[in-house]
């Protein structure tokens, strides 16, 4: 395990309306207020979206498991926002509920939110955390540019 000890700096709430698409607004929120780092909830309602439920197997690279949300749906979550060279990257696992049906998974594309969704966003300073390409998976994985400051779990025992 690797680790980096940052700080909170501003806190964003957003509220997203009906068919407003999730994933792409918190991407727009990024870039517009220039947050590198941040990390966020969600509680509010989606109807729409396609979602990773885990691998096939183990094998490298993974293949992923796809569902499609078709219908309201209750939804709470969390997530992460680390940038891809210019780009930020969204990355959020919920669960997402109707009736007594209850689905998680990692929510990709095409989200779309039904009535409400409320987002508090919370940004993260200190941290030079980025996503990079990792070869073997083909994910945009969460690394750690700077060596300073550097935390190590076995140093802590």
């Amino acid at each position: 395990m690797e680790y980096r000890v940052g700080s909170v700096g501003r806190v964003i709430v957003a509220r997203f309306g009906d068919g407003e698409d999730l994933l792409a607004g918190l991407a727009d929120i990024a870039r517009k207020e220039q947050i590198r780092a941040a990390a966020f909830s969600v509680v509010g309602g989606i109807k729409g979206g396609r979602y990773v439920v885990g691998p096939e197997g183990d094998e490298m690279p993974p293949r992923p498991v796809w569902r499609q949300l078709s219908d309201n749906h209750e939804a709470v979550g969390f997530g992460t926002v680390f940038w891809l060279d210019d780009q930020p990257r969204v990355h959020f696992h919920g669960a997402y509920g109707r009736g007594d049906t209850v689905k998680a998974g990692c929510l990709r594309e095409a989200s779309e939110v039904f009535l409400v969704l409320e987002v508090v966003i919370t940004e993260l300073l200190n941290l030079d955390a980025v996503r990079e390409l990792d070869p073997a998976s083909g994910f945009a994985l969460l690394q750690f540019r700077q060596d300073q400051g550097v935390c190590d779990a076995a140093d802590h025992d």
